[in-house]
C-alpha cells in the first residue's frame, strides 16, 4: 500500500472527479483507516444492461483502480436485481425491464471486462440479489416505509415527466430506495458513480443513517462525452470505444475525436501526470501538432487494453489507412450466393449492422470495392474475390461463390 498520506489519497481521489460529498467526512474515514490499518470498502454498482463495458464506464472503474493501489477494498456490484427494474437516471420515458435471460447473459461478461481495469484478485464481486431477492413483498413495503415520495420525486427527471404529463412507473421509484439498500447491504465507506447518479447515491447515504450506519461519502465522476462531441458515450448512441473492441479499431477510433474532446479524453482516461498532460498541452498551445498528443493518447488506451505491440501495429495500420492504403491484415470472410446485392453482402460480411445502414454508407460514399467507390445503390457483385471498405477503418476480404 503505498503512503501517500490523508492528503495524498485525497489528492488521488478528487483528481477528475466532479463531486467528493462530504469532503471532510472522507478525510475522516481516510484518518481512521489509516490508524487502525482497517481498509475502507468502496462501491461501484453496474447494472448489466448491455453485453459489453465501453471506455465511458472506464472513468469511474479508473477511479476504482486507483483507490484500490491504496489498499482499499472495492466492490464491483452487478446490479442484478435492479437491472430487473431499470434505472430511470436521465430518462424520459419509462425503460423496458430485462428478462433473467438477459441480464444472466450480459451478467457473465461484466466482470471479465471489469478485470481489464480493477486487479481481480484484490475486487469483490457481489450481485444485489443477494440481499434483495430475500427482502420478499414484506421486506420492500417496510424500506418504502423509510423514504417519502415527496423525496423521490425531487429528483429532476421525475420532476421532468411529472410536469409533463409523461408516465412514471411504479416500480421505477423503486429503483433508487433498491440502490441505496445495496449501500447497507455492503455497509460501503464510499460509492462511485456517474454525475447521473448523484440522487442515487445520495439515497444510500440517507438508508445508511436510518438503519444506524454511518453514511458513506460520495464521488461522483463526469460522464465521458462519446466520439460524436455531444451526447455522453452510449451503446445505444453508437458513439462508443467497446473496451473489446479489435486494437486498430480502438486506435481509429480515439484518433477520430475533436481536438477539443481530445483533453477531456486526456482527464477523464489517461493515467499520466496532471503536469505532463498540462505540458503536453501547452505544446499544443504553441503550435505542435495535436495529431501528436491524440496518437500519445490512443496508443495509451490501446495498450492498456491490449498491449504495447498491439499499440504500435494500430499506429503503423491507422498511418496506412490514412495514405490510402489497405491494412496488410484484414478479416478473410467466404460468403455464397451470387450474385449479391451490395447491402447485403456489407451485411453478411459484417461490415454494417443492417442493410438501412448499408445503403446509407454508399449514398454518402463510404462504400469501396477494390478501391473504388461505390455509388450504385444497386450494385451486385459476382462471384470472385473484393476487399470491400466502409469508412476509413472496416475492411473485410470476401469470397464471393
Amino acid at each position: 500500500m503505498p503512503d501517500v498520506g490523508v492528503a495524498g489519497a485525497m489528492a488521488i481521489a478528487r483528481r477528475g472527479a466532479d463531486e467528493l460529498i462530504v469532503e471532510a467526512e472522507f478525510a475522516t474515514k481516510l484518518e481512521r483507516s489509516a490508524r487502525t490499518g482497517l481498509p475502507l470498502r468502496i462501491k461501484l454498482g453496474l447494472d448489466p444492461t448491455a453485453p459489453d463495458l465501453h471506455l465511458g464506464h472506464t472513468v469511474v472503474l479508473n477511479k476504482m483502480r486507483q483507490l484500490q493501489e491504496l489498499g482499499h477494498t472495492v466492490i464491483f456490484l452487478i446490479g442484478d436485481f435492479t437491472s430487473m427494474i431499470g434505472d430511470p437516471s436521465g430518462r424520459n420515458a419509462t425503460r423496458p425491464p430485462l428478462t433473467r435471460a438477459q441480464i444472466d447473459e450480459n451478467a457473465r461478461t461484466y466482470f471479465a471486462q471489469a478485470s481489464l481495469v480493477l486487479d481481480a484478485s484484490r475486487t469483490e464481486i457481489r450481485y444485489n440479489s443477494e440481499w434483495s431477492d430475500p427482502l420478499g413483498a414484506r421486506g420492500m413495503i417496510e424500506l418504502s416505509a423509510r423514504y417519502t415520495v415527496a423525496r423521490i420525486l425531487e429528483r429532476e427527471d421525475f420532476t421532468k415527466r411529472f410536469k409533463s404529463g409523461s408516465p412514471i412507473s411504479v416500480h421505477e421509484l423503486l429503483y433508487p430506495l433498491m440502490q441505496g439498500y445495496d449501500s447497507v447491504a455492503l455497509k460501503s465507506d464510499l460509492e462511485l458513480g456517474g454525475t447521473d447518479q448523484k440522487f442515487n447515491l445520495l439515497v444510500g447515504r440517507e438508508l445508511q443513517r436510518d438503519y444506524g450506519q454511518e453514511p458513506q461519502c460520495i464521488l461522483t465522476m463526469p460522464l465521458l462525452v462519446g466520439l460524436d462531441g455531444v451526447e455522453k458515450m452510449s451503446k445505444s448512441k453508437n458513439n462508443f470505444v467497446a473496451i473489446t473492441d479489435r486494437a486498430n479499431d480502438m486506435f481509429g477510433k480515439v484518433m477520430s475525436i475533436s481536438d477539443d474532446l481530445m483533453w477531456n479524453w486526456f482527464e477523464l482516461l489517461s493515467f499520466r501526470a496532471t503536469a505532463e498532460i498540462a505540458t503536453l498541452r501547452g505544446e499544443i498551445g504553441s503550435g505542435r501538432n495535436p495529431r501528436d498528443a491524440k496518437v500519445l493518447l490512443a496508443q495509451e488506451i490501446v495498450t492498456r487494453f491490449h498491449d504495447a505491440r498491439a499499440a504500435q501495429e494500430a499506429l503503423t495500420d491507422f498511418e496506412l489507412r490514412a495514405r490510402g492504403g489497405i491494412p496488410d491484415v484484414i478479416p478473410e470472410i467466404a460468403l455464397g450466393g451470387a450474385p449479391l446485392g451490395i447491402a447485403q453482402l456489407l451485411k453478411q460480411a459484417g461490415l454494417v449492422p443492417s442493410t438501412s445502414d448499408a445503403l446509407r454508407n454508399v449514398d454518402q460514399g463510404g462504400v469501396k470495392v477494390d478501391g473504388s467507390a461505390v455509388g450504385d445503390r444497386a450494385l451486385k457483385l459476382s462471384a470472385g474475390v473484393y476487399v470491400l471498405q466502409v469508412g476509413k477503418r472496416r475492411f473485410a476480404r470476401v469470397t464471393l461463390s
